[in-house]
């Protein structure tokens, strides 16, 4: 059986990349910018332009720009943040997985309302900014529209602050509460977040992933770190629960690694296994997970 359902595509420098789910939101899993092939994007090019293989870069533009949204469209013109060969023509290649995350959009001036039926709220991505024309354009001047490159520096800590650990929650889309990341631009509030099962493994404790028998574990998203105040923080001080945008950047591979596509797995929420991603913090793990069948992988070139 295959380990993860994820998406390849690939998009020769100057190409537009486009990426979408017919459920659930983008989470890229890499995203790289150089050639490890001397086949691909080579059609027309001489061979001193596609003789080079040893050349990668990551981008993590498209982890920022694509995260969270159903679609997702990129101009790769001077997307990767240096030029990791030169005289080499490079190609884009991103690897993404479709999560079944909710989402909620919420034009300035509003409120917006997060609520799940069963479980607690954990936000996936959140932008307060402009990412394409359409959205909360009615009735706007075509200026007001036209940056579409617009992100927040902070929109994930207050969003987080707020919902996370709860079963509802309203945010307040302004930038009183967000920084104005682009002026003159009407902008809106993008969340996406999961409705996690109750429950989480705080530092030092370990859990057991279990799914019936014929199903295998599907890993959504994993954190070890700490992205609210009030969860496992039964007797520790104010100054282990104080940083709440802590988040150990291995978790999910991590997690993925020791359960996914098994029908139980044993976790240890620790620093031995994650590594610290916040010193002098006391710590949880946090997994979102489901039971599935088999599952099929999904590759496509462009």
């Amino acid at each position: 059986s295959c380990s993860l359902p994820y998406k390849t595509v690939v998009t020769c420098d100057g190409f537009v990349q486009r990426l979408s789910c017919d459920t659930g939101v983008i989470s890229v899993q890499s995203a790289t910018c150089g050639r490890t092939s001397s086949q691909i994007c080579s059609i027309g090019r001489p061979p001193s332009e596609t003789s080079y293989t040893q050349c990668s870069i990551d981008v993590t533009a498209v982890f920022k720009r694509c995260n969270g949204l159903r679609e997702c469209e990129l101009n790769t013109q001077g997307l990767a943040p240096k030029d990791p060969c030169f005289g080499t023509y490079k190609y884009y290649t991103t690897n993404y997985i479709c999560i079944p995350a909710e989402t909620s959009v919420t034009c300035h001036g509003g409120y917006s309302y997060l609520k799940c039926e069963n479980g607690k709220i954990q936000i996936n991505t959140a932008n307060y900014g402009r990412t394409d024309k359409i959205i909360c354009s009615e009735g706007r001047p075509s200026e007001q529209l036209q940056n579409t490159n617009c992100y927040s520096p902070n929109a994930l800590a207050p969003v987080s602050k707020s919902c996370n650990g709860l079963e509802s929650c309203e945010v307040f889309a302004t930038h009183t509460v967000f920084t104005d990341p682009c002026f003159g631009i009407y902008k809106y509030l993008a969340i996406s977040y999961f409705c996690l099962p109750p429950g989480v493994l705080c530092e030092h404790e370990t859990s057991a992933l279990n799914c019936d028998d014929g199903t295998v574990i599907r890993i959504h998203s994993a954190n070890y770190g700490r992205t609210d105040s009030s969860t496992c923080c039964t007797g520790r001080p104010a100054s282990q629960l104080a940083k709440t945008d802590c988040y150990a950047l291995n978790s999910q591979t991590v997690v993925t690694s020791g359960c996914e596509g098994k029908n139980s797995c044993s976790i240890l929420a620790s620093n031995s296994v994650f590594s610290d991603p916040c010193v002098g913090t006391f710590k949880y793990l946090y997994i979102s997970y489901s039971c599935v069948s088999k599952c099929k992988c999904d590759c496509t070139e462009q």
